[in-house]
């Protein structure tokens, strides 16, 4: 890997390739909590015209892409199912790989995610985790002042120069031995309203992309690695072609040698399950494997089939454990798949919160996630995700059990996986049922999470577990969906908007007498509350609740 243009991280030399590009930018430069300077050092013209240059080039495309999502819904709510692609079959037989690994990525036995704040940066690379997945989507809330200083932070972070000093007047640092980074940049289906490129908002993941991208592609390859991304939300393999040509663009333009960029893909959608050989194909210069995203793999499930009926209808959210058959299903294939092709397979998240203060708490989650871990690692998984740094150590012991002294277990070829497009679908085998209990959780859980995320804050601990935007989504979508087919609780009684209406309302009243009421009116329950009801009490399911609470915040 390596660079032929400036190697001072700033990507200079693809300001020269944009010439003119930076006409038709309007940018908001006022970044609450940034100085002027700061903000300033952040959105350069260099890096502005970089970003519309890709926006200009792949705006027509995304476009076309998330109509072609509007329309496969559409067939799935028409009756139609899904299935391999008929049309990839030589792909998925054929005989290929995908690129070696990077620098840096041999080794990803565990990986810790984040929001991008100076002190989660900081602990996050010092944890001793192998890779820290700095992400800008969903454990991150899109206000201007996160997504800039985010970025700023992760630029002093490359340098190395990075601090933080907290409240109580303790000191953050980096050490000397860091975790390797990768961002996650937003979905192809989110704007950011901050920047118009001709009178259009850009494309958030375009300008999470790159931005990150020239300011620091040239640093990283200095420092012995590269820009590393994970990827969110792709429902194709002609969305990973998407961002392979977004990829390859950005190299040409800031003269890195084909391949310096490296992505892992997120399969968090259901209709990406079916389609991992060619999303790996389109991306294999540029590949870095595959990721169980499994909680939004569940959100994708019920949405997908929100309306088809009870053989498509899940019990409660905490009854749907990664070993029913179709979760199971799922990761088979993607190891499979992923070691098949010479590719990474990564499990997904440990979520729970080990507590300091208390021995129990800590005990029972510290098991979890042993459990989770050894589960994932004796399938073949080579690394995993875990939410808290306490957690690395467990999540790293697991994994060490399995590997030794290899840096993967790339090597074990899942051949004994036949994974049919039935067992993807087996939804209905999920054993369980809708309880009082369950409803109630989804609410309490949906409402304390929108009302941090309205304030600014993306990845809550609530009841010892990390909930992302993942956890809400699962929560609203399975409402809206029990609501809309007619289910029934275990104890007979409907479903219905009247009874979700009725439990909100003694969970906000729980809600505020834990929180206390000054602390409760001071807050943002009132528009968390009507926000829940705008994304499971109407007629037409909201895609993405994300898109409608960022009108919410600036």
């Amino acid at each position: 890997m390596g660079a032929d243009g400036p190697a001072d991280g700033t990507g200079a030399g693809a300001a020269q390739g944009a010439a003119g590009a930076a006409q038709g930018v309007e940018v908001d430069r006022v970044v609450s909590g940034l100085a002027p300077a700061d903000a300033a050092a952040v959105l350069t013209d260099e890096a502005l015209a970089f970003v519309a240059a890709l926006q200009r080039a792949f705006s027509g495309r995304r476009a076309e892409l998330l109509e072609r999502r509007r329309e496969r819904q559409r067939s799935v709510a028409a009756g139609a199912g899904l299935d391999f692609l008929a049309e990839t079959t030589d792909i998925r037989g054929g005989d290929w790989v995908v690129a070696p690994p990077a620098p840096g990525l041999a080794d990803r036995r565990c990986e810790i995610t984040g929001p991008t704040d100076a002190k989660m940066v900081i602990n996050a690379l010092n944890s001793g985790a192998r890779v820290f997945m700095a992400d800008f989507e969903d454990a991150n809330v899109p206000t201007w002042a996160n997504m800039i200083s985010g970025q700023r932070n992760l630029t002093d972070a490359i340098m190395r120069v990075l601090m933080f000093t907290g409240a109580d007047g303790r000191t953050y640092a980096l050490g000397e031995k860091l975790a390797t980074l990768l961002v996650r940049p937003r979905g192809w289906h989110l704007p950011e309203r901050h920047v118009l490129v001709d009178g259009e908002p850009v494309s958030g993941a375009l300008f999470d992309f790159g931005m990150y991208v020239f300011r620091n592609a040239h640093a990283l390859v200095s420092s012995g690695v590269g820009p590393y991304f994970y990827l969110p939300k792709l429902e194709s393999h002609l969305e990973a072609r998407l961002w392979n040509d977004v990829f390859t663009m950005a190299e040409d333009a800031l003269g890195l040698t084909r391949g310096t960029i490296r992505a892992t893909v997120l399969i968090e959608t259901l209709p990406a399950a079916f389609e991992m050989e060619e999303i790996l194909y389109e991306l294999r210069e540029h590949s870095a494997g595959l990721n169980a995203g499994r909680w939004d793999y569940m959100f994708s499930t019920v949405k997908t089939f929100r309306a088809r009926g009870a053989d498509f209808v899940l019990p409660d959210r905490g009854a749907v454990t990664m070993t029913v058959p179709f979760l199971r299903a799922y990761t088979e294939l993607l190891v499979a798949t992923c070691h098949r092709r010479g590719a990474h397979a990564i499990g997904g998240m440990a979520a729970f919160i080990p507590s300091r203060r208390d021995p129990a708490i800590n005990a029972h989650a510290l098991a979890k996630v042993r459990e989770d871990k050894e589960r994932e690692s004796h399938d073949g998984f080579d690394g995993s995700w875990v939410a808290h740094p306490d957690l690395v150590p467990v999540c790293t012991e697991v994994f060490d059990a399995v590997l030794g002294g290899r840096p993967n277990q790339i090597d074990r070829r899942r051949d004994d996986v036949a994974v049919t497009a039935r067992q993807l679908l087996a939804i209905r085998d999920t054993p369980g049922s809708i309880t009082e209990a369950g409803l109630r959780n989804n609410i309490n859980v949906a409402i304390r999470y929108l009302e941090s995320w309205l304030r600014g804050t993306g990845a809550v601990g609530i009841d010892n577990l990390m909930e992302d935007a993942a956890t809400a989504e699962i929560s609203r979508s399975q409402i809206w969906q029990w609501i809309a087919v007619r289910a029934r609780l275990a104890d007979g009684r409907p479903v219905t908007a009247d009874l979700v209406r009725d439990i909100e309302a003694e969970e906000l009243a729980a809600i505020r007498s834990a929180a206390g009421a000054r602390a409760f009116d001071a807050g943002r329950y009132a528009d968390a509350a009507a926000l829940f009801e705008r994304v499971t009490l109407v007629d037409e399911f909201v895609e993405f609740l994300t898109v409608l609470a960022y009108e919410q915040v600036e």
